[in-house]
């Protein structure tokens, strides 16, 4: 199913100003953001598609759930290799499942809901400005830029980081049950790895966890670089998907082959030549 409407046509524009750019709305709703993300590192901004497009979201991106690329891996929270020799106690030593798969750029129409909303300047300026920065570029990656995240019934996106700083994302199917982003934000720093809390999260204490109840057309704009986070494993007979809108502030950004790989499952011919963006030295 696909839909005609145009690229904001399909935002709730009367709660959120996407169009009025130098409104007092849209310096509310940013500033509303902005606070919110500096506390807790995450905002969402609830019912951001119109309710009446909430189905024709939902079934636009069900029907592209076969084209989702799964691998059962066991992985840690830091995404490096799990061989790899470790201390005594340090965090990257629990392993854990990964069993989340995804839809590639290349294999989602761009008549599509999310699709139109991820080029669309408007949005692309908009989130720019609740995280605070000048400018954000789409990736020049051809599979990794706009991807849906399928986690099928019995699966999990286990504790993680994320190794851009900052995620966009919106929920396009509630599973039937389970299926929670949790997170811990600012448990680590640039600076500090803060091995023992992230240990700590890992081995089941639940202090510094928060969760959130994500409807379809929530937006979410979150720092996963600082938050250990996870999807809790999916329950019922339904998949959760969501759509992840990844940009940067830089233009041109490719990902690496190896990263792209592990993905989707294959590479591009721009992948072998491409650049990925680093801003610190942590260890994912």
């Amino acid at each position: 199913m696909s839909t005609s409407v145009a690229p904001l046509e399909m935002v709730d524009t009367d709660r959120y100003p996407l169009t009025d750019p130098d409104s007092r709305a849209w310096r509310e709703t940013v500033g509303r953001t902005r606070a919110e993300l500096a506390e807790a590192g995450c905002s969402v901004l609830a019912d951001f598609v119109r309710p009446e497009l909430r189905e024709v979201l939902r079934a636009e991106c069900a029907a592209l759930e076969g084209d989702a690329y799964t691998k059962i891996e066991r992985v840690n929270a830091y995404n490096t290799a799990i061989d790899e020799p470790l201390p005594d106690g340090h965090p990257g030593r629990t392993i854990l499942e990964r069993g989340n798969a995804f839809v590639a750029r290349d294999r989602i129409p761009a008549s599509a809901i999310i699709a139109r909303l991820y080029t669309s300047p408007l949005f692309r300026r908009f989130v720019a400005d609740c995280f605070g920065l000048p400018e954000l570029h789409e990736l020049a990656d051809p599979l990794s830029g706009l991807t849906l995240n399928v986690i099928a019934p019995g699966r999990a996106h286990p504790w993680h980081f994320d190794t851009n700083e900052f995620t966009v994302s919106m929920l396009t199917q509630r599973p039937g049950a389970g299926g929670v982003f949790e997170y811990c934000p600012n448990i680590r720093s640039a600076a500090d790895e803060n091995f023992a809390a992230v240990r700590s999260v890992l081995a089941g204490d639940t202090r510094l966890v928060r969760r959130l109840n994500l409807r379809p057309g929530d937006l979410q704009l979150f720092k996963g670089r600082f938050a250990l986070h996870r999807v809790s494993t999916v329950e019922g007979a339904i998949a959760r998907h969501s759509a992840i809108f990844a940009y940067s502030e830089r233009p041109g950004v490719i990902g690496s082959a190896e990263r792209t790989r592990q993905l989707f499952g294959r590479v591009l011919p721009a992948h072998l030549a491409g650049r990925s963006v680093r801003g610190d030295e942590l260890l994912d």
